[in-house]
């Protein structure tokens, strides 16, 4: 008899949400952006739709990011958030409620862990748990976790990087750092302001990042066209941003990640090392599309470096797939919905 209740694997991220529904694979990537009314809290618009009206609402509406380094911030609206991609995914009118399993960083606070429990099963999960995003990112990206030998992932999220060893489905070494995009996005809004004195807003800031922003000296350096406000004569201007004084901006969080890496390496027992130089680290999540990342990691560690075929997406297939392995790991690294 099939099982018709629905799963869900859910990369609950402080930039992107992705949905994986059992049988189906990754439904739904949207921004972790949600638009309110003020005025009676009601939901206007969630993902790409309420994205697009960040610093563009009239008085009465406001578009937030409920999610903030990972975790909740509004309790609330992520509530409301959650609410709406179950019922987009599993219809409005389902009869049976999903059991969702929810990719949070590895060195939350139980209470934290609680919130987002709480909030799924508010917004309409039958069973909700919660499993770490570097073990979510591991399964995704495919690593032999199972077997006796060191894995190392680095999984560099909106909010928060995550970077954990792992041998025999469990985890060795973990250590989370409340560094990742959204940081990246700021001091790049800081360099424009300070240098040009040009205010830009978010998401400006993110396409600077993402159409010229590098960790490592790239061969041909790029530059960009940038809009924003005039702090002085409080008009509209445009100027030109390089690569390279983009990169230098970019270098106080890239370091601290890197810090954070050679930390963990440094703390890693020694057969597990070996088996790290052997297959080398893997990077996950948005920021390890970075231009030259992989390259920076590698000659600061000496150790290969590989970005996964798809890091966007690791997160959400590894809660997908560990809803198949939900017996065997469950003593690992999920912890069960609170009651």
């Amino acid at each position: 008899m099939f099982n018709l209740v629905p799963e869900l694997g859910i990369d609950l991220g402080t930039a992107n949400i992705l949905v994986y529904l059992k049988g189906k694979g990754i439904v739904l990537r949207e921004p972790s952006v949600v638009a309110i009314n003020t005025s009676n809290q009601n939901l206007i618009a969630v993902g790409e739709e309420a994205r697009l009206m960040i610093g563009r609402t009239p008085e009465n509406v406001v578009a937030i990011r409920p999610m903030c380094d990972g975790v909740i911030a509004d309790y609330s609206t992520t509530q409301k958030m959650l609410e709406y991609l179950i019922s987009k995914v599993c219809g409005r009118k389902r009869m049976l409620k999903p059991r969702i399993i929810i990719a949070v960083p590895s060195q939350i606070t139980p209470v934290e862990k609680r919130a987002v429990v709480q909030a799924a099963k508010s917004a309409g999960a039958s069973q909700a748990y919660t499993i770490e995003e570097p073990h979510a990112a591991a399964i995704g990206a495919g690593l032999p976790i199972a077997a006796a030998g060191g894995n190392m992932i680095v999984d560099i999220g909106g909010g928060t990087t995550d970077i954990a060893v792992i041998s025999l489905s469990g985890r060795v070494l973990s250590k989370s750092i409340r560094i990742g995009g959204n940081k990246m996005d700021e001091v790049i809004q800081r360099h424009v302001k300070t240098k040009y004195s040009l205010m830009v807003g978010d998401r400006t800031a993110e396409e600077i990042k993402t159409k010229i922003g590098s960790a490592y000296p790239l061969e041909q350096e790029l530059v960009l066209e940038v809009r924003g406000r005039d702090l002085i004569a409080g008009l509209p201007k445009t100027i030109e941003v390089t690569s390279a004084e983009i990169r230098e901006a970019l270098s106080e969080p890239i370091s601290a990640i890197v810090d954070r890496v050679k930390s963990v390496l440094e703390q890693t027992p020694p057969e597990l090392s070996s088996d790290i130089i052997e297959r080398g680290v893997m990077l996950t999540g948005g920021c390890a599309l970075l231009r030259g990342l992989d390259r920076l990691l590698a000659s600061q560690t000496g150790i290969p470096i590989h970005v996964a075929e798809d890091p966007l997406s690791c997160v959400a297939l590894g809660c997908g797939r560990a809803l198949d392995q939900m017996d065997l790991i469950r003593d690992q690294f999920i912890e069960t919905g609170f009651d």
